[in-house]
């Protein structure tokens, strides 16, 4: 075990954890709302920030910027 996953379930970034099996509301693909601005955007790929023990994500949109789960609604 590290960090309470198995091995073969993580992928290690900097900072962060990518989990073969996650809890995340949102999947790459999934076409999601922005809540402060209401803009229709497509997740383009995910993971989970282990600090701050929440999921943060990169749309197809803005691909320089990334947002918190707490941030969009879905369709």
């Amino acid at each position: 075990m590290n960090g309470g996953y198995p091995i073969n379930d993580i992928i290690k970034e900097k900072g962060s954890v990518r989990l073969k099996n996650s809890n995340n509301r949102f999947k790459q693909g999934d076409l999601v709302h922005i809540k402060q601005t209401g803009e229709q955007v497509t997740v383009l790929k995910w993971q989970y920030v282990k600090h701050m023990k929440t999921y943060s994500y990169i749309v197809a949109e803005h691909p320089k910027t990334f947002y918190f789960e707490k941030e969009f609604q879905k369709i």
